[in-house]
């Protein structure tokens, strides 16, 4: 079976270097916010092209303390799409915010610029565009509207390590850049993690104290903070892999080439290309109707997966949102027809050629069973 992800098979080479990295940690006896911690913060910030990097414990803490940091407090209003993972919204209201949703572009799959005026009201403090399946979403319109409006931007990059527009990197372009080192994500710790990247000092301050309990110095509490600290071990794991980010992105980038060729005329439909080089495939997904059915097709010889089958607003957690089904339709299709293929680093020519053979055959077959019953 071609499996949807292979971190064995990163990991297998990478293991002598990540075993003696933990072994150094093991020997310090420094175990949190330590050299290790320092460094990667140091060289994240440069691989983003942002002046400051701060480490956090998840990728929805890094959403947390920016909100806070950008001043979101109780009672205003943030913006974001319902085509995300929960924690995009779970974040916002952690702040004591109120999540505001908007669509995505029913091309680009990501926040749709044209809908951002109409849900700005008095109350907006932010905008939390999301850079879905590692696809940079409309950033310079977001901007332009936010800039007009006096709005923070914050990434919700946990999906885009890497991704550029215009020599820009993700982190970089909105006020603030949030992202995840899931397991799973094109930079993942072997546990969790997240960072904080902005190109201002006084948001990377208050990110950094909020993250330790509000200290200002040890047993000194300025404000109200969070245990939000990125432990030492994954520190020194993401310095073994930061390195291999860039080679890791280019076989995600071949292999996505290889599936657009190939599901051509396939019967599945694809997003709008990618412009430049803002996608960097942390997802390779297609819309398919009868989604369900075709997954369990392909199961005995094809792993995938959904992102994600329910929208945020459909969720029973977030009916206090105030939403139904109808009022994202773009989000609602998404959520009912995408279908995410095997895309890992080290993905060989010949397992996507497979994948894509079987998910044709299988596309073909429907078709035909479809003519027949017509």
């Amino acid at each position: 079976m071609i499996p949807f992800l292979d971190l064995k098979l990163q990991h297998g080479a990478l293991e002598p270097e990540l075993a003696e990295a933990a072994r150094r940690v093991i020997a310090s006896g420094q175990f949190v916010l330590g050299e290790h911690n320092a460094a990667f913060e140091a060289a994240f910030a440069a691989f983003c092209g942002c002046p400051h990097a701060v480490t956090v414990n998840t990728g929805t803490s890094a959403l947390h303390l920016a909100l806070l940091a950008a001043g979101v407090r109780p009672g205003d209003e943030v913006i974001t799409t319902p085509s995300t993972f929960v924690a995009t919204v779970a974040a916002i209201q952690y702040a004591g915010a109120t999540a505001r949703l908007v669509d995505i572009d029913p091309e680009t799959w990501t926040m749709n610029p044209a809908l951002l005026e109409a849900a700005i009201t008095p109350r907006t403090k932010a905008i939390v565009p999301v850079h879905l399946h590692g696809r940079l979403a409309d950033m310079a319109p977001i901007m332009a509207i936010a800039r007009a409006h006096d709005l923070t931007v914050i990434e919700d990059a946990a999906q885009a390590h890497g991704a550029e527009l215009d020599g820009r990197r993700a982190g970089a372009i909105g006020d603030i850049g949030c992202f995840s080192f899931y397991p799973g994500k094109n930079l993942g710790a072997c546990g969790e993690g997240g960072a904080v990247t902005t190109h201002r000092a006084d948001l990377a301050a208050r990110v950094r104290l909020l993250r330790d309990w509000g200290q200002e110095r040890k047993y000194l509490h300025v404000e109200k903070g969070f245990n939000y600290r990125l432990d030492e071990l994954q520190a020194a794991l993401l310095n073994v892999k930061l390195p291999h980010l860039q080679s890791w992105t280019q076989m995600r980038r071949h292999a996505a080439a290889r599936y657009d060729r190939n599901l051509a005329g396939a019967g599945v439909q694809q997003p709008a290309p990618p412009r430049g080089r803002n996608h960097v495939y942390h997802v390779y997904a297609v819309r398919v109707s009868d989604r369900d059915t075709v997954r369990a097709k392909l199961a005995p010889d094809v792993g995938t997966n959904i992102h994600y089958p329910i929208p945020v607003h459909l969720q029973p957690a977030y009916a206090d949102l105030g939403y139904g089904r109808g009022d994202f339709p773009a989000s609602e299709l998404l959520a009912d027809e995408t279908l995410s293929l095997p895309m890992f680093p080290g993905i060989t020519d010949e397992q996507v050629d497979a994948v894509c053979d079987a998910l044709r055959d299988v596309c073909k077959t429907r078709s035909s069973l479809h003519g027949k019953a017509a």
